[in-house]
């Protein structure tokens, strides 16, 4: 088993989970590798048409004691549409801020392939060229970006033990990336560099740095000035780790929590505001609206040349690590910024992102003919929300009931 079961709910199980139902459920394989190659994608899907009958009916299916509200937003050519479901009483702004979680490591991965492009980032450089103090060798700055590094997970210090009672009790603490990485010390790498993979946060922290090491300038400036104002984001930042604040909320996502008196009765804790120390690993806020503005000029090349956009639709032929939980078939499912989801003969890539109360994802055909953002709001930290998650995701994109 993973030996941090904790972070693991928070940043691979809905990931893991949707790639897996979405691929196995279809069965379908996640991608059609070739012996020794890296794996490019095909460039367009057939898409079934927009069902918004569909989609509404999973909305509605949202499990009132695991999911407090949630929202999708569908746009491209095969058509339009957006709605929302959410307890009796509660607001939903589907134009509103909320927390992207891991999503933001499609944010970090451009930046480094925006370096890369200029010359100033080898992909194919060890990372200590960047990083001197970096505890191990032999991994370069690509192997950060599809998790194939093998860095070791670190310890749940972070994270804490998975359960609302603890984070009820932290969630305004706040650790720096070095703090992060630190939690590795002592840890061996998983596997050799290059030779399977393991989604993994560490290794976008690293990412990070190795920007900040470059360009001189911190992570959140580059940031900004590269994709955040060139694209007019206006709902999209990477806040201070000490700055808690989440201005225009989509909605006010809970948790519930357990009473201290050990009885059955239980209270809910809002958690609109928490620590954003995931930093460029998923520390980041936007909406539904600008998410799509993104992951359009992403995919129709605005912000990287074709050699560099291209490594993100090229998934490494190489196997899943054992116990990893992430990708199906044991085939890798991760480029370098994106993971790819596929049944039916639909292609999407994208990401995932979950922090305690929301999980969400932005997933796009690589024609853009259909392009989700979805968030929900689970109220527990156990990922009882994927089976919603997943009806959400294939209703949305045509491929009818999948759990």
């Amino acid at each position: 088993m993973n030996a941090y079961p904790h972070r693991t709910r928070w940043a691979v199980v809905a990931a893991g989970a949707l790639a897996a139902a979405l691929t196995v459920g279809a069965g379908t394989p996640a991608l059609a590798a070739v012996p020794g190659t890296a794996t490019a994608s095909a460039g367009t899907s057939a898409v079934p048409p927009l069902d918004p009958a569909a989609v509404r009916a999973a909305l509605a299916k949202r499990p009132a004691a695991d999911v407090s509200a949630a929202f999708v937003r569908i746009t491209g050519s095969t058509g339009r549409f957006e709605d929302s479901s959410a307890e009796d009483g509660m607001a939903v702004d589907t134009d509103g801020r909320y927390r992207i979680g891991s999503v933001s490591k499609i944010f970090t991965a451009t930046v480094v392939l925006q370096l890369a492009a200029e010359g100033r980032v080898d992909l194919d450089g060890d990372v200590r060229q960047y990083l001197p103090d970096f505890p191990y060798q032999g991994v370069t700055v690509g192997q950060l970006l599809n998790h194939t590094s093998g860095l070791p997970n670190g310890t749940n210090v972070p994270w804490g033990d998975g359960t609302t009672t603890w984070f009820e009790a932290h969630r305004y603490d706040s650790f720096t990336p070095e703090q992060v990485l630190a939690t590795m010390a002592g840890q061996p790498l998983g596997f050799t560099p290059g030779t399977e993979q393991q989604y993994n946060g560490m290794n976008t922290f690293v990412a990070g740095l190795i920007v900040e090491k470059v360009t001189g300038h911190r992570y959140a400036d580059e940031l900004r000035r590269r994709i955040i104002r060139p694209l007019g984001l206006h709902d999209t930042s990477l806040p201070d780790g000490d700055d808690p604040g989440l201005r225009h909320p989509a909605t006010r996502p809970y948790l519930t929590v357990p009473d201290a008196d050990g009885g059955s009765g239980s209270h809910r804790v809002d958690v609109t505001e928490q620590s954003p120390w995931p930093w460029a690993e998923g520390g980041m806020i936007s909406s539904a609206p600008d998410l799509d503005r993104f992951i359009t000029a992403l995919f129709r090349g605005r912000l990287l040349p074709a050699a560099e956009q291209e490594k993100l639709f090229t998934v490494p032929d190489v196997p899943v690590a054992p116990h990893s939980g992430h990708c199906p078939d044991g085939k890798a499912c991760m480029s370098m910024g994106l993971e790819r989801l596929a049944a039916h003969g639909v292609v999407a890539w994208g990401k995932t992102g979950s922090r305690p109360g929301s999980t969400g994802g932005v997933f796009a055909t690589r024609d853009l003919s259909r392009k989700v953002v979805y968030t929900v709001d689970p109220t527990a930290l156990n990922g009882a929300e994927t089976p919603y998650v997943l009806g959400l995701v294939a209703s949305s994109f045509g491929l009818g009931s999948i759990v």
